[in-house]
């Protein structure tokens, strides 16, 4: 076994940094990763402010990258020495969803379960030898990881570890939800509601794919500026009492689709006002699992607007992934802006404080 330090989330005792022991033997298609950068996702945020429960020890962490240190038999997609972006969703690669090509709905995936394909976790706590499960699949506030073939893809060696990591999740989901979810055309109208992480890449992505205007809505100044910076043309404080005239006045009668990037229920409600007719609203941010909001529905059927759901920016990670990476190298998507600071494992506390305020832009835990 190899001991290596993880961020690890107890029911009982809070987060800590501690040693967890991974397998030196590989199973049948996993895969070792050291991991080189992690980003600070809300994601891990919910599961540590209780939004989404935790029953068990978890090595939290699902925004990763780094290089493939091992291989178990079977696997091909990756050799030791690839630099990899890791995907939190691996699909099984067998079921219904995942053959008609929608892999982010795979029945098959252990990895919500927190689990690897045959249903085990591949560490435990050095202490005590307890398992120790990876948040989705991947647990990637660790130096070392064991996971699924599936949920490794390999990338340019080109692109540092910190836009990698950002690629594993942030990018994807607010880029896919831009070309894949809404499929925003040239010179449609968009509105972004919430410029974190997932917010200001769906800015980017708005911007890649020629929508205009785009407006960006947020309660930071900070954040706001950075929206206009990667392709907003106007910002708006969330706060503004006559935000929804504003929108409309900027766009004709509302935009053609709005993004909402927060998960919060008070923001969601108000996309079908941000709407034009025929228009569409897009879940982007997470919710608690308990969430639930008041929507009329006759003011949807009567103007043809629609709600939709958007899970990892509906994206095929190995598909997708290596297509937002050539953006990157090619100018396309500065992803290296997004990162606002880079902190070692143990300073991960600070950075989710700051995730927690709304305080700068995105921050990765780094390892050497």
């Amino acid at each position: 076994m190899s001991l290596v330090p993880a961020a690890v989330l107890d029911p009982a005792a809070g987060l800590r940094v501690e040693e967890i022991a991974t397998p030196d033997d590989l199973g049948p298609g996993l895969v070792r990763v050291a991991v080189k950068a992690a980003g600070v996702c809300h994601s891990d945020l919910h599961v540590l402010d209780g939004d989404w429960p935790a029953t068990e020890p978890l090595v939290l962490g699902h925004e990763g990258a780094g290089v493939v240190t091992g291989t178990g038999a079977g696997v091909r997609d990756v050799a030791v020495g690839d630099h990899v972006v890791l995907s939190w969703f691996a699909p099984c690669r067998r079921c219904a969803d995942c053959a008609r090509g929608r892999p982010w709905t795979c029945s098959g995936t252990r990895s919500l379960d927190n689990r690897l394909p045959d249903g085990t976790v591949p560490s435990v706590r050095a202490a005590d030898g307890t398992p120790v499960a990876p948040f989705l699949g991947l647990g990637a506030f660790a130096a070392e990881v064991v996971v699924a073939e599936s949920a490794v893809v390999p990338l340019p060696p080109e692109v540092p570890f910190e836009v990698a990591a950002l690629i594993g999740c942030s990018v994807a989901t607010g880029v896919g939800a831009v070309t894949n979810t809404a499929a925003v055309r040239p010179g449609d109208s968009a509105v972004v509601v919430g410029c974190g992480g997932v917010g200001l890449a769906v800015v980017m992505g708005l911007r890649l794919v020629g929508a205009n205007p785009v407006v960006a809505v947020d309660l930071s100044d900070e954040r706001l500026e950075a929206a206009r910076g990667f392709g907003a043309s106007h910002v708006l404080r969330g706060d503004d009492p006559d935000l929804v005239a504003r929108v409309h006045a900027l766009t004709g009668r509302g935009a053609d689709f709005a993004f909402e990037a927060i998960g919060r229920p008070r923001t969601i409600e108000l996309l079908p006002e941000l709407v034009a007719p025929g228009g569409a609203g897009v879940l982007v941010g997470m919710t608690s699992y308990d969430a639930t909001v008041t929507i009329r529905p006759f003011d949807l059927a009567d103007a043809g607007k629609r709600l939709l759901g958007c899970n990892y920016g509906s994206s095929i990670a190995q598909v997708d992934f290596p297509r937002l990476a050539r953006a990157h190298l090619a100018g396309n998507l500065p992803l290296g802006d997004l990162v606002g600071r880079t902190v070692p494992l143990d300073d991960l506390g600070s950075a989710l404080d700051d995730l927690r305020a709304a305080r700068g832009l995105r921050t990765v835990v780094t390892f050497g």
